[in-house]
């Protein structure tokens, strides 16, 4: 697949994810923050399983064969990836929707950083203001000066950093695997189990609650997981992870459209020049390092 095919899936994702902020915050039917968050990744990993075990026969058998690093790997990236869902998922209930989407941002700066101070990954300069632009724009078109911090917003900032750890071991698991719908499911799985699991015990989910909340589990659990999660796993097999955090910072964007779509609500001149930051962010990360300015000037 070639990066351009892998950077519109990113996109895909992007927006899928951008029309399902509003639905996690109504749909869940009184469910809490965890078993909500473990049931719609168990109901993405249903969907995709029936493809994720076809890859899997085809690349054990005729690629590589996956040994136990592989699994523990696939199995780390499912908790981080519920940790960050969880964390998301609780300040969600607690504060707006224009507040967490552009929290949620934070984590496109991060994924740089991590990488470089963790992984010592350089990445290409047109990187570093990309994403601080990525985050300013999600300022700018979430409303700027009506953005005050609620309760729930330092549950959405503290699962930033695992959205951005959760970005890097994706990329580095499905480049491994040569499998990213086998990782796609072992992580949906993974932070589905462990969903129910502790919320059955923290929250006591009840049997109404599910039945009320079932539309709202299966619209995520199929779009946003099944099919976005499942995006964002293959398209960073072939993009490098700083580049994805900035294509699917563009959730926001997406996010402004369906609410103008569907729930009515209109942007200002101000915060349509914020959607205009992004996307200029996401062509300048996409552009420059195929330009002359770009490129590394060879030794003399």
């Amino acid at each position: 697949m070639k990066r351009v095919h892998a950077n519109i899936l990113l996109t895909v994702a992007a927006m899928i994810w951008g029309s399902a902020f509003v639905v996690q915050q109504i749909g869940t039917g009184g469910l809490g923050a965890i078993t909500f968050t473990g049931a719609r990744f168990l109901v993405g990993g249903g969907a995709v399983m029936p493809f994720a075990v076809r890859q899997y026969v085809r690349v054990h058998r005729s690629e590589r064969q996956f040994v136990a690093r592989d699994w523990w790997g696939m199995v780390a990236t499912g908790v981080v990836l519920f940790t960050a869902a969880s964390l998301q998922q609780h300040g969600i209930l607690h504060t707006t929707v224009t507040n967490s989407g552009f929290l949620t941002a934070l984590y496109v700066p991060l994924v740089p950083v991590i990488g470089l101070l963790v992984l010592r990954r350089k990445v290409h300069f047109s990187v570093w203001p990309a994403s601080i632009c990525c985050f300013v724009g999600t300022y700018i078109l979430s409303g700027a000066h009506t953005v005050a911090l609620a309760a729930g917003d330092l549950w959405v900032i503290a699962s930033t950093v695992f959205w951005a750890s959760h970005v890097i071991l994706v990329g580095i698991m499905a480049s491994r695997t040569r499998a990213p719908l086998v990782v796609a499911v072992v992580q949906f799985v993974v932070c589905g189990v462990l969903g129910l699991l502790l919320g059955g015990g923290m929250e006591q989910p009840t049997i109404d609650q599910f039945y009320l909340g079932w539309w709202g589990i299966c619209y995520v659990g199929i779009f946003s997981v099944g099919m976005a999660f499942t995006l964002q796993v293959v398209g960073q097999r072939f993009t490098p992870a700083a580049d994805a955090a900035i294509i699917l910072s563009s959730e926001t964007v997406f996010a402004a459209i369906s609410g103008a779509l569907f729930l009515g609500e209109r942007l200002s001149v101000l915060q349509l020049s914020g959607g205009g930051v992004i996307l200029a962010s996401i062509l300048a990360v996409e552009l420059l390092p195929l330009s002359p300015l770009g490129k590394p000037k060879p030794l003399e």
